[in-house]
């Protein structure tokens, strides 16, 4: 299930390096649906509904497009994610990224083609203003840290001297089994010293802000499986991320814990 290759390639005629099966499946096809399906939707409600137009899901649909064009624009930030590095390209994610998150990340949108939100289109806009305030502090956050990389901890995060830890970890190379030491550097500034995964937050504010739209409290519980799945899912990925890391930095990484001591949510996780 696990899979045994990182990164498996199929031999491809202009591609050097062969075709990377995992980036494919998970951001070719899996993203590109996700970011396309919530239009179709939206188009097919206002067909079917006499030409009306479902304000919930249309601004539903129009927050995950943004959504996933931000993905794609930090799609460099997604190669050194844990879906990337840390998971094997087995049958469980690849059957995830090819079943799963076109079935149930589009849930909610799905449903409404044939359940009407009934949203006014204020309420609609509420929401959909919360939901982008999650998208763009979701952007900002991984941004920040990818500045904070590249400059060397030369840089201002929120405009004061970042505090970091610098972790030292030793590196095993696969043909000679030689080890040498590296370094990293681990920020406890800005919004990744509120908590360690501070912009899983702003990821599930916009994820129960787009199932919201799909008005629950009208339409009964299934919209909301995506959100709740996710939360379930951000947390367990919070939980495997804090191992990895203790298990990679050692004593760095409880130093590094002391400074921010929650993982997502600070005074509760």
């Amino acid at each position: 299930l696990g899979g045994t290759n990182f990164y498996p390639r199929l031999p491809c005629p202009g591609l050097p390096y062969g075709l990377d099966l995992k980036r494919f499946i998970n951001c070719r096809f899996s993203m590109t649906y996700w970011q396309l399906a919530g239009l179709s939707f939206c188009y097919r409600s206002y067909t079917l509904h006499d030409n009306t137009l479902d304000y919930g899901l249309m601004f539903s649909a129009v927050s995950q497009y943004l959504y996933l064009f931000k993905f794609f624009l930090w799609e460099m930030g997604y190669m050194r994610s844990i879906d990337i590095i840390v998971d094997r390209a087995g049958f469980e994610i690849q059957w995830g990224c090819l079943v799963w998150v076109p079935a149930v990340y589009t849930l909610h949108s799905r449903f409404l083609v044939q359940h009407p939100s009934g949203l006014s289109f204020l309420a609609a806009a509420a929401l959909f203003v919360l939901s982008m305030t999650g998208v763009v502090l979701n952007y900002l956050a991984d941004r920040e840290r990818d500045v904070f990389r590249a400059s060397g901890g030369k840089c201002k995060v929120w405009g004061r001297r970042p505090k970091y830890i610098t972790a030292e970890y030793e590196v095993i190379d696969r043909k000679t089994g030689e080890t040498s030491m590296k370094k990293s550097l681990l920020l406890a500034s800005g919004f990744w010293g509120v908590a360690r995964h501070f912009q899983y937050f702003f990821e599930l504010t916009a994820a129960w802000s787009w199932c919201l739209l799909a008005n629950p409290f009208q339409n009964g519980v299934i919209p909301l499986f995506y959100c709740v799945f996710l939360t379930y899912l951000l947390i367990d990925r919070a939980e495997r991320d804090s191992k990895k890391c203790r298990l990679k930095y050692g004593k760095y990484y409880d130093d590094y814990c002391n400074l921010v001591p929650y993982k997502i949510l600070p005074g509760i996780y």
